[in-house]
């Protein structure tokens, strides 16, 4: 048997789709770079600790205060703290929320709480081009950090 093999030549119209369909493809991947780079990390987070008082009447529980910057687009990933935790804004706006809540925005003056067995699964600017600062006043265990992976 022999079998006789035809070079496939497309036609006119189907060169053209396959040119359109190429741009396409050069153009999807070029905007998937561009969004890799867009989809980075967004900038940390500034904290300083104010204070750290070891609490006398509640054994082996401590207070630790910090302050928080978040700057334009900045964002925390998302975590927890084995702790009872009070945010007060100072400036700026920002995004908090936990999970199985609804994500609030704060404003200066405003106050946000999470517990020990919230998952803190938004804390974010809410600006792109302003900062904004915020005290947290933790309730925890003493030895414990802060910050601890959300599983």
């Amino acid at each position: 048997m022999t079998y006789h093999l035809r070079a496939f030549v497309p036609s006119r119209p189907f060169r053209s789709v396959l040119s359109v369909l190429a741009v396409a493809c050069f153009a999807t991947l070029a905007t998937g770079v561009i969004a890799t780079d867009a989809c980075a990390a967004p900038p940390p987070p500034k904290v300083a600790e104010l204070m750290t008082k070891s609490l006398s009447n509640l054994p082996g529980q401590e207070v630790l205060m910090l302050t928080v910057e978040y700057p334009p687009g900045g964002a925390d990933p998302v975590h927890r703290h084995d702790a009872h935790g009070f945010i007060y804004v100072l400036e700026g706006s920002i995004v908090m929320g936990v999970k199985g809540g609804k994500e609030v925005t704060l404003t200066p003056g405003q106050t946000f709480y999470e517990g020990p067995a919230d998952i803190h699964t938004v804390g974010r600017n809410a600006s792109k081009t302003k900062p904004a600062k915020f005290v947290v006043f933790l309730v925890k265990k003493q030895g414990v950090d802060a910050v601890l992976p959300a599983h």
